[in-house]
């Protein structure tokens, strides 16, 4: 049967072994969000929370912290849901294929809205200060939701189907919000819900918000499901739940009726200092003007269960939340992009920071040696599409010249790149663009570059496995310590001050340069080389591509940026970087306690 609440599916995992109750009372500040953490690192089962201080409400986490329980919550409803997408995908493959016909129709009577009578998260008031007052971090610059599904529509519109549901950062409490009156409503460049606001700013009319919580699960999901503009989130919600979305009003805003909380508002015409916050990319983002919505009333259903999730370097919760979303969208991929085989926003690097994909190069009769020329077409596709065109660093590799290539095999995947690339050709730079708000790489905020790597043919080069590959580096001042991160790649540490051109200079000579034609300058290199995750999150999101990449005799052919091996990258802290969020030991300790005593009373 579909969940019809938070919960329902709560009641059903706990059935199925996959919930843990912790009965003692818990801080939300820093003390519950750290338990969740540590839930979803050590993969343990979802957390209900039955006391929490301050608060008259129940909590939940780590509900998606597994891809197996994610798969449980959706066991009956996922298959139809990517039937769905890729019949929208594809719709001549599906109707080539007999078996999928039945599942149609109920597919898409189930994915409709429906308005209802009935409308539990009506039943009682709340404010936000009685909500749990969940902070993150030691350097938070207040409390925050991180679960919410964020309503909004044009002026006027009242079709359900023509609406906009995203997951945006809403500060709660902190800065000069007012108490129960104001709260912070983060949403970013790329989003609907800033056309729907300028189109209020423009007719001088105020826009209508809704802000839901909890609710049944596929809700959350669809909230960040990154659809086709022409297909609605509220369908997908239907999809995935396998239970028409429902919906009622309220003096003019629109209530999810199965929610936990719904947090009605209007975006005011001007901005509120917002932040700081540990984000997604494991650094603060700083305190910035965003849009912040004035408070109108907040309602709840009895016995209302608050969900929240954790955010920070990777991996973290949400990162099951983009597996499960790959996974729905890749029937749509090569249709919304052309070519286009396989894509990974890689998450131990931040999402956004560092795309790899695997593309189609087909020119062949029009070269003599293989290059890339298709790719190239295929990546800048890539940066015009849905939110991938956040995408800082583009790698593209040919499918014809790896059949068993995949994005997920991080080492195969950049070896494959390495061997094959043409540096002095196959790099090629944006230098003036948009890039994520939270990447503070850039000269400013939401400004930097972008580069793409695109190689195909044949290998060019053996790269190094080994140190005594590279025992005969001779480094210049303030470079040291160099490491061996996988074949082909070095990183280097360095002072803040040693200058890269003169480590390029340096390398320019040297006999070994092609067996590393990738070097990674840090602050630490033991730490960037202990492992792919290291290397991955240091290199790319302390880096701005038009910045920080330099290479060996690098010069410009037609403005054209070309380097020889090997290629280096300034993967330092740059002073306008946020600082990285760090652990507690102290918060680590007192969470993993409540935890060890929650699982012995189990």
């Amino acid at each position: 049967m579909p969940y019809n609440s938070l919960e329902s599916a709560l009641l059903d995992l706990e059935k199925h072994g996959m919930l843990l109750r912790i009965h003692e009372e818990v801080s939300p500040d820093l003390v519950m969000p750290k338990i969740a953490e540590i839930a979803t690192r050590e993969s343990l089962p979802a957390l209900l929370f039955e006391r929490v201080q301050n608060s008259p409400f129940r909590v939940a986490a780590n509900l998606f912290g597994t891809r197996e329980r994610a798969h449980f919550l959706f066991r009956k409803t996922l298959r139809k849901a990517e039937t769905a997408i890729a019949f929208h995908g594809d719709p001549l493959a599906i109707l080539k294929n007999p078996r999928l016909w039945p599942s149609l129709p109920s597919i898409g009577i189930s994915a409709l809205p429906i308005k209802s009578f009935k409308a539990p998260v009506l039943a009682d008031t709340t404010t936000l200060s009685k909500l749990p007052q969940i902070r993150l971090h030691q350097g938070d610059g207040g409390t925050f939701l991180t679960l919410p599904q964020v309503f909004s529509q044009m002026p006027g519109e009242r079709n359900m189907l023509k609406s906009n549901l995203g997951m945006y950062r809403i500060q709660t409490s902190g800065n000069d919000y007012i108490q129960d009156a104001e709260c912070g409503l983060h949403y970013q460049i790329e989003r609907d819900i800033a056309r729907h606001h300028e189109a209020a700013i423009l007719q001088g009319k105020p826009l209508k918000v809704s802000i839901w919580l909890g609710g049944p699960p596929a809700h959350t999901i669809a909230s960040i499901m990154p659809m086709p503009q022409e297909l609605s989130e509220l369908l997908f919600a239907g999809l995935l739940g396998g239970r028409s979305f429902r919906y009622t009003e309220y003096d003019g805003w629109k209530i999810s009726s199965d929610a936990d909380f719904c947090i009605l508002g209007e975006l005011a015409p001007t901005l509120k200092p917002e932040g700081p916050f540990g984000d997604h990319i494991g650094y603060y983002s700083a305190k910035h003007d965003f849009p912040y919505l004035n408070v109108k009333k907040v309602f709840c259903k009895k016995n209302a269960i608050y969900p929240f999730t954790t955010v920070g370097r990777p991996p973290q919760e949400d990162s099951i939340f983009g597996e499960l979303i790959a996974e729905l969208v890749k029937p749509i991929v090569p249709q919304s992009v052309t070519g286009i085989c396989e894509m990974n926003s890689v998450d131990a690097a931040g999402v956004h920071p560092l795309l790899l994909a695997i593309g189609k190069e087909r020119y062949l009769p029009y070269v003599k040696e293989r290059e890339p020329m298709e790719l190239l077409k295929e990546a800048n596709a890539l940066l015009g599409f849905n939110q991938v065109s956040l995408s800082k660093y583009v790698f593209i590799a040919a499918r014809e010249d790896s059949s068993t290539l995949n994005t997920r095999d991080f080492e195969n995947y950049f070896v494959h790149i390495l061997e094959r690339i043409h540096l002095d050709r196959d790099v090629h730079f944006q230098t003036e663009t948009t890039i994520d708000t939270l990447d503070y790489s850039g000269r400013s905020l939401n400004h930097g570059s972008k580069v793409i790597f695109a190689a195909a043919g044949t290998p060019i080069r053996s790269l190094g496995r080994s140190t005594e590959e590279f025992s005969n580096l001779h480094l210049p001042e303030g470079f040291s310590n160099p490491q061996l991160a996988f074949p082909g790649v070095l990183v280097v540490e360095a002072s803040k001050t040693a200058p890269m051109k003169n480590l390029a200079d340096t390398l320019s000579h040297w006999n070994a340069r092609e067996k590393f034609p990738w070097v990674t300058v840090a602050d630490d290199a033991s730490f960037a080389a202990k492992n792919m995750d290291n290397w991955l999150w240091v290199t790319f999101t302390r880096s701005d591509p038009a910045r920080d990449i330099y290479g060996a005799n690098a010069h410009f052919q037609n403005k054209h940026w070309a380097s020889e091996a090997p290629i280096l990258i300034d993967a330092r802290m740059k002073p306008q970087m946020q600082p990285a969020v760090e652990e507690d030991i102290r918060i680590e300790s007192l969470a993993r306690d409540i935890l060890f005593r929650a699982q012995k009373q189990k």
